[in-house]
């Protein structure tokens, strides 16, 4: 990071004027439903976009055929006959952002922390679902604490989130927050209703195949669109040395003078780059990548516009 304090700031914490001037940026997203679609921002994943969101209309007698997953197990009960939950189509999707600013995420060697990305991205997707006439809510974490907010229209839910992105981290207090994505994200699954769009920025640091199960929740009935923040030395390790890094807020060294440690290092980035995408395709999960040190903005709208509708593909018989 550079040395000048401002420009230190300016990469270490997100600055909520600028989270809010984004949204002039967020016109050139494009998060509408469009089929089976492909992303390709340096790796890309096939995935279904659902549409609007579904509420709850009011419950009625099951009949032969009804999708058992729709059971109204409490009306069942009162009644003492199988009931089943009747939907209607919302005309505002429910968007949920779920952005992780926990001790991985403050980690930079260039232009600004994946912490700070990350709240680009979510202000920049957020602002792009509010110009959608879409309800915008989610939850901001770290390990100290987080902030929910059930999504809400014209803005009133996002404007919350990024206050929360931009303010400083206070010291971890052993409650509050959470340790690990997985608990973040089963905690979200709980919330969100069928039909919603979900969008989840992380660097995906604790991922691991027994953990991934919180994807398949997710995935289950809502759209899901897996954004994962990376600085370019994890990408890509630099020659051997000793490189002095930000992590945490405080300054350290990242030592790859060990014999071998430089591929150790880039191969565990390429592990959890390789476990993100095939969960993402056994989920049926929209996923990307973003570089620390590319602009949020385009590098976004190039992920996101770079979709096509994909031919059937033919039976042989």
């Amino acid at each position: 990071m550079a040395d000048s304090n401002d420009r230190t700031q300016a990469g270490v914490r997100a600055d909520l004027k600028e989270l809010i001037a984004l949204r002039a940026q967020a016109r050139r997203l494009d998060l509408a439903p469009r089929g089976r679609v492909l992303a390709t921002r340096s790796g890309g994943h096939l995935s279904r976009f659902r549409g609007r969101g579904m509420e709850f209309d009011e419950s009625r007698v099951y009949l032969p055929g009804d999708d058992p997953r729709n059971m109204d197990w409490r009306v069942t009960a009162r009644a003492g006959t199988p009931h089943v939950k009747l939907f209607r189509e919302e005309r505002e999707r429910p968007v949920w952002l779920l952005v992780d600013q926990g001790p991985s995420m403050r980690f930079g060697t260039r232009v600004a922390f994946k912490s700070v990305v990350a709240a680009r991205a979510a202000a920049l997707l957020g602002w792009a679902a509010v110009d959608r006439g879409d309800r915008v809510g989610g939850l901001v974490f770290d390990e100290a604490r987080h902030l929910e907010r059930r999504p809400a229209a014209r803005g009133a839910g996002l404007l919350s989130l990024l206050e929360r992105l931009a303010a400083p981290v206070e010291p971890a207090m052993g409650e509050g927050g959470w340790s690990s994505l997985a608990a973040a994200a089963s905690h979200l699954a709980a919330l969100v209703r069928p039909g919603s769009l979900i969008a989840l920025v992380s660097d995906f640091a604790d991922l691991d195949e027994p953990g991934g199960a919180w994807i398949a929740r997710l995935a289950a009935s809502s759209e899901l669109l897996l954004v994962l923040v990376h600085d370019p030395i994890e990408a890509s390790a630099p020659p051997a040395g000793r490189y002095p890094v930000l992590m945490g807020g405080r300054r350290g060294i990242l030592d790859l003078t060990g014999a071998g440690s430089q591929t150790r290092y880039q191969a565990a980035f390429e592990k959890r780059l390789a476990l993100l995408e095939r969960l993402a395709r056994l989920h049926g999960a929209h996923w990307l990548r973003l570089s620390a040190v590319d602009p949020v903005g385009p590098a976004l709208a190039l992920a996101l516009g770079a979709r096509r509708v994909l031919p059937t593909a033919r039976r042989v018989s």
